[in-house]
């Protein structure tokens, strides 16, 4: 009961809707103390610690910020819904999730080196 409380509410939390196309405001304290919270419930050790994780959020954000406005609406809408339905939106998700799209749209790269 207390876990699916715990899921519910960070559900809620982080993310907040995008107006007119403009990046999603998260809550990066939120997310990365409800990846603590996992951790903990889970009884594992956390992968790194709270401020390390805000750390790489707010630099996935910067990074992010700059490719977004670039980004189709196709892409973006896909990648937000997909990262909702991971159960939590982060930066770095949504940022992993326009480069690969973008990579997608590149096409396969062809080998340079001699073998």
């Amino acid at each position: 009961m207390k876990r699916a409380f715990l899921w519910f509410a960070m559900s809620l939390v982080p993310f907040t809707t995008p107006a007119l196309g403009r990046m999603p405001e998260l809550n990066v304290k939120a997310v990365c103390n409800a990846r603590s919270a996992d951790a903990k419930i889970l009884r594992s050790a956390p992968a790194q610690s709270i401020a390390d994780c805000v750390r790489d959020e707010e630099a996935a954000k910067q990074r992010l910020s700059s490719l977004w406005e670039s980004t189709s609406a196709s892409t973006r809408t896909k990648c937000e819904g997909d990262t909702r339905a991971l159960g939590m939106t982060s930066y770095l998700d949504l940022l992993t999730c326009v480069q690969m799209a973008d990579d997608m749209k590149s096409g396969p790269k062809k080998e340079t080196g001699k073998q």
